[in-house]
């Protein structure tokens, strides 16, 4: 029995393992195929979560390059400048190539190092120091684009470096954010006007001469008068030639010797450049050409407006100015778009009305975004064809000459004035009508005048009395507001003006006798209104007609 017992316990415990057996099979399959499944999904857990971490360390380290781009893409030089255009360049150059694809920023963008513009090496900043007692300081916007700072820059310094043998050429910039641009990305240093102007004195410069590349007398050419009035005393002369587009003049249909040579200058460089015989001949071929300026909301506007007339004098029928930001109306994109479409012309060549080929040209002009003047001219629909020229105007030897000529002329008057104008002495003591004009349809002289007011002579010293439109402008200050607002400031006081209309009305509206420092030439004059408030503006008065 005990032996049966006992067989019968190790059958039943074989049965027993057998069907356990049995059973382990397939559940071991099953547990290795979960396993494998918990392994591969912890592994491709791990795997995204890596991909992750390194998707936030790259838009981290993409980030850091583009907030050090925003920290120097600025107007103002700061003792941190140095330092933070060293790190911007290394962080960048830290970077993977997909991680310079993610910078982005307010300013920053793959572009800001990442674009190929030239070689930096062909440009010379000239900043070197040991520069004797006379100095022609070439002062321009500046342009990040290596190339063409060579090319246009570098060509109008180096002809009036050619043409003054024994006066040391130095170069500034007023775009601090274009100085810092190829400071990070080139280490090339380039002095802005505040810091040539402190090498000059600390390289004990007596004469200095001061030639703007800038077009006009605009915003760029007010603030380096503003520049150079803090050094007043530091040299024993110093002159400012004229820009390239000479004076202002009054309106649209002003225009001199000046504008002349740039326009016969651009259009023959435009034409030659697109392989044709002649302006009148790409006429007949029904081709147009564009100038594309930069536009302002400075009184100086009017320039582009002198340019156009001047075309039309010069018979340049099939030639258009624009601006990039539509300062003046006539001068926006789809305005010059209508222009061409209704003389007829079915092909386009655009160019830049500017002294460099930099981002304006290469980007609002001839670039591939929606809004560029290539695009929108393409997207009308009404051309056949649509090119651009990048090439800015200080290549143009003629353009050269021009910049030339202007440094010439100041220093012929010996370094006396820091602002040439057609002064006073070149009129007769006595009472003349002058033209007056500001910079906004709500301060002007009364309809009745026809922008004129009545300018005097005496003694050397020029003011012009004008009547306004009303009794509402109580003051003007012959400068910024800021000064007005100071103790002490001499604000000039209205008189009561009687002005009649066409109608017969009679009103009483406030005048004003206002210094007149130089004609031709804008000015500040600040006013405030019945609200209290100061206002900055500026003026022209015109050079009277003989």
């Amino acid at each position: 029995m005990k032996k049966k017992l006992v067989k019968t316990i190790l059958a039943s415990a074989m049965a027993a393992t057998l069907l356990a057996g049995c059973g382990k099979s397939d559940g071991g399959t099953t547990a290795a195929k979960d396993t494998t499944a918990a392994t591969e999904k912890a592994t491709e857990a791990k795997s995204t979560e890596a991909e992750s971490a390194e998707a936030v360390d790259d838009a981290a380290k993409a980030k850091e390059v583009a907030d050090l781009i925003d920290a120097i893409y600025v107007q103002e030089r700061t003792d941190e400048t140095d330092e933070l255009c060293a790190k911007a360049k290394a962080a960048w150059d830290a970077l993977t190539d997909a991680q310079k694809e993610m910078v982005e920023g307010e300013e920053a963008d793959p572009d800001y190092f990442g674009r190929d513009t030239g070689d930096a090496s062909k440009d010379d900043p000239l900043n070197a120091d040991n520069i004797g007692e006379k100095e022609i300081l070439v002062v321009s916007f500046g342009t990040s684009f290596n190339d063409s700072r060579a090319q246009d820059i570098g060509g109008i310094e180096k002809a009036i470096a050619a043409a003054n043998p024994d006066w040391s050429v130095r170069r500034a910039f007023t775009a601090q954010i274009i100085i810092n641009h190829v400071q990070a990305r080139d280490e090339e240093k380039i002095d802005n006007v505040d810091q040539a102007l402190e090498r000059a004195v600390t390289n004990g410069v007596k004469q200095l001469v001061v030639q703007p590349t800038h077009l006009m007398h605009g915003a760029e050419y007010d603030e380096l008068t503003a520049a150079l009035a803090k050094y007043e005393g530091k040299f024993e002369s110093v002159s400012i030639a004229e820009p390239l587009l000479g004076e202002v003049g009054a309106d649209a249909t002003v225009i001199n010797d000046d504008k002349k040579a740039v326009a016969e200058a651009v259009v023959s460089e435009a034409v030659t450049s697109a392989g044709m015989e002649s302006l009148d001949k790409a006429a007949e071929e029904g081709v147009a050409f564009v100038f594309m300026g930069h536009g302002t909301a400075h009184v100086a506007k009017v320039s582009y407006s002198q340019m156009a007339t001047q075309m039309q004098q010069l018979g340049y029928k099939n030639v258009f100015i624009g601006t990039v930001e539509g300062e003046p109306e006539e001068t926006a994109c789809d305005k010059v778009i209508e222009q061409v479409k209704a003389a007829g012309y079915k092909k386009v060549i655009l160019r830049p009305l500017m002294v460099v080929a930099g981002d304006h040209a290469n980007n609002d002009m001839a670039g591939d975004d929606e809004d560029s003047w290539k695009s929108m001219f393409i997207a009308s629909g009404a051309f056949d064809s649509v090119d651009c020229q990048i090439e800015g105007l200080g290549r143009i030897p003629a353009v050269q000459e021009l910049y030339v000529a202007h440094t010439a002329a100041a220093l012929s008057t010996g370094g006396s004035s820091a602002a040439p104008a057609t002064e006073a002495a070149a009129l007769k003591d006595g009472e003349y009508q002058a033209k007056f004009t500001t910079d906004s349809s709500m301060f002007k002289v009364n309809e009745t005048l026809n922008d004129t007011g009545t300018l005097t002579v005496k003694d050397g010293k020029m003011t012009i009395h004008i009547s306004l439109q009303s009794e509402k402008i109580v003051n003007l200050f012959p400068g910024k507001a800021e000064d007005a607002e100071k103790d002490g400031a001499e604000l000039i006081q209205p008189t009561k003006d009687q002005v009649t209309y066409s109608d017969g009305a009679v009103e009483t509206v406030n005048g004003f006798d206002v210094p007149v420092p130089y004609l031709d030439k804008e000015f500040d004059l600040a006013l405030i209104g019945t609200k209290g408030k100061w206002y900055d503006h500026k003026v022209v008065v015109a050079t009277p007609a003989s």
